[in-house]
């Protein structure tokens, strides 16, 4: 009987889900949106409920559409979004809308943190930033504007660890998720009691740790009913997007480099040990005994979405009449600009920006437009400002000597084969390019694969599944062009975020 794996990825604009082969072959997949709540003080709420709604029809409708037996289906791997923060009462409901990493609303709760307990010893402990976008400074903000909720709250699931509740009945917390509380210590992977009382929380809000690839329960008989699957289909804990996407691109050795472009930017490199820089997000990797150097930016393939959605009439017009996306358009579009955009530079700084800014006010900006500009240049500058905040985190790195040489792209913007030329151009770096729109549901599928027996280990389901399909060579002259736009990019980017216009 064949044997295959589902892979779920719950993302910031809609959750992916794929059923792989054990070659690592698409099979079935589909997509399914949610909304987002906005409001006037920082609040980027989800109903984690509409999570579980388009997943329970995402997998019917796969299994309904293809010849798939849900018996042969030997495992369920889950990933997530960072820092989204689920208060759930003993019963496992959900008590409030889901505050998800782009929430900034707990910014007095961070500076709290830093004067009760110190930033140094939160960073030295946790390897991150105390920032309002962590779960800390949330979990902070329901205990002070929402005691109702936080007296309530049995456990704080993050949202992988929601849809394995979903599925099995069972509360867990995976190691690679960990990073996301300011007192997890990143060294010994385990909560320090210590910090916690100093902060007010206690551990016992937090589920059991669990490797990603480990098993966690089984379908549930209510959740075969709602989805379709197997009752007792074995689900590991999974993990983290960013991480689980890192899996998917094949990066499993030290000092291999995953650069993601999806809905955000940013990179992870791989280590056997942990390095802190204060700028950097530092976290488990879903691959035991290895951690991830990150840097991630709210702007990434979101950049282009907004400006399709908002200025991209044209694009969406062509690409109707010749039966294409409008991202392909765009990317031709830019790829008839020069390189530098004569001069245009964009800020991809389109909610506040994490690392290496940290600067929840930081805006999106164009700079050097005049008459003499056309649309073209304002898309080529929109690549190339998340070009350039991708070679501010990698250089970041090297200020705790961490290097890279290679970089695996995948994510949405890795199909554009300009932006990923104009990403290897800026950073000097080479770039290959696996089966990039699946590799993070293909990360969440290995992890089952490898917790249930289907692959031997990391490196077998790695060797069997990842395959580079291209690369890209930095061009030498658009090299040297990109490091004098670069300087200009810091200098505007210094200029704005300290409010001197």
């Amino acid at each position: 009987m064949m044997e295959y794996l589902l892979g779920i990825d719950q993302g910031t604009s809609g959750c992916k889900m794929t059923i792989f082969n054990s070659k690592g072959n698409v099979v079935a997949e589909t997509l399914k949106t949610y909304p987002t709540f906005y409001g006037e003080h920082g609040e980027v709420e989800q109903d984690c409920n509409d999570w579980w709604i388009a997943i329970m029809e995402g997998i019917k409708e796969m299994l309904e559409t293809s010849d798939i037996d849900a018996k042969q289906i030997k495992g369920i791997g889950v990933d997530g979004i960072s820092w989204a923060c689920i208060p759930v009462d003993q019963e496992g409901k959900v008590l409030c809308k889901t505050m998800i990493w782009l929430d900034r609303r707990a910014t007095k709760e961070a500076e709290w943190m830093k004067k009760t307990v110190g930033e140094e010893a939160l960073i030295a402990l946790s390897g991150n930033p105390v920032d309002a976008c962590y779960m800390t400074p949330k979990m902070l903000w329901l205990k002070e504007n929402k005691p109702e909720v936080y007296s309530k709250t049995h456990k704080f699931l993050q949202s992988n660890s929601y849809i394995v509740y979903q599925l099995t009945g069972v509360m867990s917390q995976d190691y690679s998720q960990g990073y996301a509380y300011h007192f997890f210590d990143i060294s010994k992977g385990q909560l320090d009691k210590d910090i916690a009382r100093q902060l007010g929380i206690s551990i016992e809000l937090i589920p059991p740790f669990y490797h990603s690839h480990e098993v966690v329960g089984h379908v549930t008989k209510k959740a075969a009913f709602l989805t379709g699957l197997a009752v007792g289909t074995p689900v590991v804990a999974g993990g983290l997007d960013a991480a689980c996407c890192t899996l998917g691109a094949g990066v499993i050795h030290v000092g291999q480099t995953q650069e993601q472009g999806g809905q955000a930017g940013g990179m992870s490199i791989c280590l056997d040990q942990p390095v802190i820089h204060p700028k950097l997000i530092l976290g488990y990797h879903v691959v035991p005994n290895h951690w991830l150097l990150q840097g991630g930016t709210t702007g990434g393939g979101g950049t282009l979405n907004w400006f399709n959605r908002e200025l991209g009439y044209k694009e969406e017009a062509l690409a109707k009449d010749e039966d294409t996306n409008p991202f392909v358009i765009m990317s031709q579009e830019a790829g008839e600009i020069p390189a530098g955009s004569d001069g245009v530079l964009f800020l991809p700084y389109m909610k506040g920006e994490r690392s290496p800014l940290w600067n929840g006010d930081a805006k999106g900006v164009y700079y050097g437009l005049g008459y003499d500009k056309t649309r073209s240049h304002m898309i080529r500058s929109t690549m190339e400002g998340v070009a350039y905040s991708l070679k501010h985190n990698l250089d970041t790195a090297k200020e705790v000597n961490v290097y890279t040489k290679t970089l695996t792209s995948v994510g949405g913007s890795s199909n554009s084969l300009v932006w990923t030329q104009i990403k290897s151009d800026v950073t000097g770096k080479r770039i290959e390019v696996p089966y990039s729109d699946h590799a993070t549901t293909l990360g969440a599928a290995i992890l089952a694969g490898v917790g249930t027996g289907v692959y031997k280990d990391f490196q077998e389901a790695v060797k069997t599944t990842v395959k580079v399909l291209r690369v890209h060579e930095p061009n030498d002259d658009h090299v040297k062009t990109y490091r004098e736009s670069y300087e200009e990019y810091l200098k505007l980017s210094c200029l704005m975020t300290s409010h001197m216009w």
